[in-house]
């Protein structure tokens, strides 16, 4: 049985920093890169019309087998400080209903559902509650899975070297 990663979505505006080159590519931040932290990188920017400085936790993927299917994977905290957000953008294309599957040392976490597109893709977001969080600080590999048919998923490998370092020093 497929559990869900979160029991709820997010409800926060896409992070400005945010926007992609072109069709099937990751996320190009516009911010500076503040450290890196294995496979993860600590990027801020301040956006328009902000008062202070936001940062993410990020890293850009692309499936091996298939150059046009990239996703980002961002961390954020909330502007409140009181929830942090694992989000993921996938490029337009994949198919909605089934989800973004996550698998996390060859063990199935559950799946994400996306909540949104824009011209740059489509996102799956879920609060970062502490059992999927310690998986992930604790874990050393992450496949994340977009389908494209219902029948046919597609395995994107994600690094989670430095995870647990790069969330700790996330301000």
């Amino acid at each position: 049985m497929i559990h869900r990663l979160s029991r709820t979505l997010a409800k926060v505006t896409c992070l400005a920093a945010l926007t992609l080159a072109g069709p099937g590519q990751a996320a190009q931040p516009n911010g500076t890169v503040k450290s890196t932290h294995g496979a993860w990188s600590i990027i801020c920017d301040t956006p328009p019309g902000a008062t202070s400085e936001q940062c993410v936790m990020m890293q850009n993927v692309v499936a091996e087998d298939r150059p046009e299917m990239g996703l980002s994977v961002v961390v954020l905290r909330t502007a409140d400080n009181k929830a942090e957000i694992l989000r993921v953008l996938a490029p337009l294309g994949v198919l909605l209903p089934n989800g973004l599957g996550l698998n996390v040392d060859g063990k199935d976490i559950g799946r994400a559902y996306f909540v949104r597109c824009f011209q740059d893709g489509c996102y799956a977001e879920v609060i970062l509650e502490k059992p999927l969080l310690d998986t992930l600080r604790n874990g050393t590999s992450a496949t994340f899975i977009v389908f494209q048919t219902p029948e046919e998923g597609i395995g994107i490998p994600v690094d989670l070297k430095g995870f647990a370092d790069g969330f700790t020093a996330l301000p």
